[in-house]
């Protein structure tokens, strides 16, 4: 995902995230990256605005990227890919082809905000809590398309691996998470939570990948009234 600033190039609204044990950071996501369709002129954006990004990178598939790091340390990436190849197609057991948020840990948001919405201008989308007079989910869009993502909050300091595995997460939009449930076990996983209709009003269902991080599957639209507060923005939309 990425949002466009001034003067910055306009991005499309892509999340990746991979997991890894990154024990510096105590964080099993390894990246979140955001489409850009000028990678150029968006290394010299953050360089202009005091960000130190990496060198770019050419990958295999053509693609490019740089990295940076948000100000809680996190590493975002701005990647440009070429052109899809024409005849590409899902698998057949593939419950998603669109990641569509990806959430992690923020201990303070004041200087997360200052760089995701001051400096790329992501917009607010919907924030909410377990009860509804707290704020645990505050989630940002980014502003040229629909996908978004997810400031965790009030995790104690101490948070070990399970539930660091659990805070940290990404999560792929399906149209329907009863029958991308149903894909789940053909494809021979037996175990998650859910499906059910979260706080946020939306029906999703987690799994969690043998390191223990949580992969939300999740509709695109909500089912219900969300809890807290309205959405403030557009949904993604099913391809």
């Amino acid at each position: 995902m990425l949002s466009r600033s001034p003067g910055a190039p306009a991005c499309t609204a892509e999340t990746s995230a991979v997991q890894t044990d990154n024990r510096t950071l105590k964080n099993w996501i390894a990246e979140v990256a955001f489409a850009t369709d000028d990678l150029t002129g968006m290394h010299h954006y953050v360089l202009v605005h005091g960000i130190s990004p990496s060198i770019t990178r050419r990958d295999s598939d053509g693609s490019r990227s740089f990295q940076v790091r948000d100000p809680e340390g996190n590493p975002i990436a701005f990647v440009q890919r070429p052109r899809a190849k024409v005849g590409y197609g899902p698998a057949s057991k593939q419950i998603s082809t669109h990641l569509i948020h990806a959430g992690f840990v923020v201990k303070d948001m004041a200087p997360e905000n200052r760089f995701y919405v001051d400096l790329l201008e992501f917009r607010l989308y919907w924030y909410g809590g377990f009860k509804d007079d707290t704020v645990d989910w505050y989630e940002l869009q980014v502003p040229d398309g629909p996908d978004w993502i997810e400031y965790m909050l009030n995790i104690p300091a101490s948070a070990d691996h399970k539930e660091l595995g659990v805070e940290n997460h990404f999560s792929f939009g399906v149209k329907n998470v009863h029958d991308a449930a149903t894909q789940l076990r053909l494809n021979g996983l037996g175990t998650f939570d859910g499906p059910e209709v979260g706080r946020d009003g939306k029906d999703s269902l987690d799994a969690y990948d043998p390191d223990g991080t949580r992969v939300e599957v999740m509709e695109f639209t909500p089912k219900e009234k969300p809890c807290c507060h309205p959405y403030s923005a557009g949904h993604p939309k099913a391809p």
